[in-house]
């Protein structure tokens, strides 16, 4: 008998969000994790395209926690309401919605474990 192959997983979510950090964990866990940078394109679809994933996992994050996290990061408000928009067509499609903002990167990846099993 064999085993079944990992999911793939394809994260989306606007800069700062945590995918990084949780596609690391993941794939520490076996997971097959695509990361699109959906965040940067204007191609509604390109996480469909590029990952063909059998799991989407949208991580969303508030102004203040990306200012937090990444405090040299330029653009505010108005570049995470860009991005948000570029991202709508995967915010509609995703499997699993989870906003970070007031989560630790532990916290997160346990969410998205229990999630995924």
């Amino acid at each position: 008998m064999s085993e079944e192959p990992p999911l793939r997983i394809a994260l989306v979510g606007p800069c700062a969000a945590g995918k990084t950090t949780l596609a690391h964990s993941l794939r520490a866990s076996g997971y097959v994790v695509r990361q699109p940078a959906q965040e940067h394109s204007y191609v509604a679809n390109m996480w469909q395209r590029l990952s063909q994933p059998d799991v989407l996992i949208y991580l969303d994050v508030d102004y203040p926690a990306i200012q937090k996290r990444r405090p040299h990061m330029g653009g505010g408000q108005k570049r995470l309401d860009e991005q948000r928009q570029r991202l709508a067509h995967a915010r509609q499609h995703c499997d699993f919605y989870l906003n970070t903002s007031d989560l630790t990167p532990e916290q997160v990846v346990a969410r998205v474990l229990d999630f995924l099993r």
